[in-house]
């Protein structure tokens, strides 16, 4: 459990930190009919916790565990950002205006269709949805584009308070309204084919991309928290490839931590040494003299990043909070968030605090 303070190795095990249960930001409706990449995916931090409650002392351990979960929060954080970038903006708003368009066309054009069940009052409702998804992704874009002033903190709490009742009654709507539907275009059956072609394919249509798009959503959430859970080396790679560098650490402080190399110990040092205790090896801080040691255990002796134990000759990077992982795994990490993935102990505010001391 390479997250462990590798001072302390020697005896217990110190209690893991606990991760704080951090509400994500608000995020556009996301029934059916919301219907834009805005979409709220499923919780990626629930696929963490789940596999902390079933099987974490079996698949991997506690600090690893916490270390996905630090991950996921991040991503969720991540995802409400990219979803009100103005390209993705543009795109769920053209895309529900794509859909009210070809709604309008479709109710004007079947002006002389007399359908047993009412599916133009079903569209209509659709539309409005659609409508007020867009209201609530363009009110929230604005407020995230304005940068707030003391003077309209109020005002704005009271916009955001709005624009949250009004998506979570959009969703809910949204959520009856598609059951409505299925109803309809059920109980109308194949007459409907013959008696009101356009607006019953229109209906099918409709059900059908909101079936299509929930199950997207879903998929894509389990991939991710899959991927977090078993390749958290991967997300990190592609976060550190999008993301802002100015949003983490600098090169200056990341090059400012300590750095160690790694060296497993034979039986021969550890009858010199005197050790009788599973010894993982031995953690030499670079460009010091004398060289600073510190032995690890076995169990410390492992990178909670990537689940991978520590090699021979490889170098380990050492934060102010005595938590060691892989370089290769840490550097990338903290360009995209200054924090530890483990305690959150915050590099960039320590380095400043140094400073001012």
């Amino acid at each position: 459990m390479a997250s462990t303070s590798p001072r302390r190795s020697s005896g217990g095990d110190p209690p893991s930190p606990s991760t704080p249960l951090i509400s994500s930001p608000t995020s556009p409706a996301s029934g059916p009919s919301g219907g834009g990449p805005l979409g709220r995916l499923t919780s990626l931090r629930g696929a963490a916790r789940f596999i902390r409650r079933t099987g974490s002392r079996r698949l991997m351990r506690e600090p690893s565990v916490a270390v996905r979960e630090t991950a996921a929060e991040h991503l969720e954080e991540r995802q409400t950002d990219w979803a009100y970038s103005k390209p993705v903006v543009v795109l769920d708003m053209l895309w529900n205006l794509a859909f009210v368009a070809v709604a309008a066309a479709v109710l004007a054009a079947s002006t002389g269709e007399s359908p047993a069940v009412p599916l133009r009052v079903w569209i209509a409702g659709y539309v409005l949805q659609c409508l007020l998804h867009i209201l609530c992704v363009t009110v929230e874009y604005r407020r995230r584009s304005r940068d707030a002033d003391q003077e309209g903190a109020g005002d704005e709490d009271f916009k955001l308070s709005v624009v949250k009742h009004l998506e979570s009654a959009n969703t809910m709507f949204s959520f009856i309204w598609w059951i409505v539907g299925f109803y309809w275009v059920s109980a109308g059956g194949q007459a409907l084919s013959h008696d009101a072609p356009q607006l019953y394919w229109l209906s099918i249509v409709f059900l059908a991309f909101d079936v299509f798009f929930v199950v997207f959503c879903v998929a894509l959430a389990c991939v991710i928290g899959i991927a977090v859970c078993c390749c958290l080396p991967c997300i990190i790679a592609i976060l550190y490839a999008v993301t802002d560098q100015q949003e983490g650490a600098s090169e200056d402080d990341i090059n400012n931590l300590s750095k160690f190399k790694f060296r497993t110990m034979s039986d021969a040092d550890k009858l010199a040494a005197g050790i009788a205790a599973p010894v993982g090896g031995v953690m030499t801080e670079c460009g010091t003299n004398p060289p600073v040691e510190h032995i690890l255990s076995a169990e410390d002796a492992e990178c909670c990043i990537c689940l991978c134990p520590y090699e021979d000759g490889v170098e380990l990077r050492e934060l102010p909070c005595n938590h060691h992982f892989h370089c290769s795994c840490i550097d990338k990490w903290l360009h995209i968030n200054a924090t530890c993935p483990l305690c959150k102990f915050n590099i960039v505010k320590s380095n400043l605090d140094r400073e001012e001391v």
